[in-house]
């Protein structure tokens, strides 16, 4: 891979240990992936921030970079943490977690890196134009990016992503190229209507069984059907997707059948102590149509902190920031099952946190 002065400069340390570490890391994916050279990035995402995925391996390593002095170049951002960061004792979270928890965020503020701590940065001021390139690191994050807001970003790891931000640059290939972004089969879809656990859960069935750009027929999703469409596809391999589908040969189905079989294998519960709403994080039309309900039972709606002070919980809803039942250990607080309307927590809370999950529409988890 072809470097320049200033990138040879930086991988001979000549930038300090922290900045040759970060080069390391982009010059190693780089030779993998075949890239060419690196690009600059004009904004991250960082994902690897809740210390139930990275333990006390992930909190050490964050440390000792964030004491060589090292910083983001660009604007970054992170990814939910485990618990939210001002009443995690209210919620019942201990203190021994609660501990480590900050001592990330810490790391990670000492390298510039702004604790929004959403998995929709796009709706905190992370909001990349079409075209920019960009290096996000949160799987439904990157479908939106690339999909909706046609900005151009590879799925990176938590740690390559970090070292993008560090750096300021990324390995180009992938997804930044114009060759790898055009849709390679098209979906039919032959069912309606659809609710937005339908649309979850079709980009889960189809992230499952089919790789590549798939371009979809016969849906007019709103923004929150492409929040969740985008979610469910990043549970499995495909990183973009289209509605543009003309032209386009090879075709495959999504009907009833498909979504059944879908719903079948995620929901493994009737009864639930919780629902579990936002993941991606709601948005204020999500909150907004929570609370209007004023459901008789306990909801917990996970949001950014920017949405979260701009409501008031209402009854049995409680409004939970920085977090999300994926990376919370929900299991410490005897919670033994959940109601979703995502097919990605439906499959994360199933296999991260061994919690049984009813998976379906928020019209249906609210009754």
């Amino acid at each position: 891979m072809f470097l320049t002065r200033e990138e040879e400069a930086i991988l001979d340390g000549e930038m300090g240990e922290g900045m040759r570490k970060a080069m390391e890391l982009l010059v190693a994916m780089g030779d993998i992936k075949g890239a060419e050279k690196l690009v600059p990035v004009s904004r991250v995402h960082v994902s690897g921030v809740s210390y139930k995925t990275i333990g006390e391996a992930g909190l050490e390593f964050l440390r000792e970079l964030a004491d060589t002095g090292v910083g983001a170049r660009v604007l970054a951002t992170l990814n939910p943490t485990g618990i939210d960061l001002e009443n995690w004792a209210k919620l019942g979270f201990e203190e021994s977690f609660a501990s480590k928890q900050l001592g990330i965020v810490e790391a990670y503020t000492r390298m510039n890196i702004i604790p929004s701590c959403t998995c929709t940065p796009y709706l905190s001021g992370n909001l990349p134009g079409k075209d920019e390139i960009i290096s996000w690191a949160e799987s439904s994050a990157v479908v939106f990016a690339n999909s909706v807001l046609g900005a151009r970003t590879n799925r990176e790891s938590g740690v390559l992503a970090l070292a993008c931000a560090l750096v300021g640059k990324a390995p180009c290939y992938g997804l930044h190229l114009d060759e790898n972004r055009v849709p390679t089969f098209r979906v039919r879809v032959e069912t309606e209507p659809m609710s937005e656990a339908d649309f979850s859960a079709m980009g889960y069935y189809v992230g499952k069984h089919y790789e590549g750009i798939p371009a979809f027929e016969g849906i007019s999703p709103g923004i929150d059907e492409l929040k969740a469409l985008s979610a469910g596809l990043g549970v499995g391999k495909v990183n973009m997707f289209s509605l543009d589908y003309e032209g386009i040969q090879e075709t495959v189905s999504f009907g009833k059948e498909e979504l059944r079989e879908t719903y079948e294998e995620l929901n493994t519960s009737e009864d639930v102590d919780v629902v579990c709403i936002g993941c991606p994080h709601c948005s204020l039309q999500e909150i907004g149509g929570v609370l209007r309900r004023n459901p008789g039972k306990d909801v917990w709606v996970f949001t950014g902190r920017q949405n979260a002070g701009l409501f008031r919980e209402k009854g049995r809803v409680r409004i939970i920031k920085d977090t999300c039942m994926v990376v919370s250990p929900l299991e410490d607080l005897g919670i033994e099952a959940i109601g979703v309307n995502s097919a990605k927590a439906a499959f994360y809370a199933s296999h991260l946190s061994d919690i049984e999950v009813r998976f379906d529409s928020l019209e249906n988890l609210l009754k």
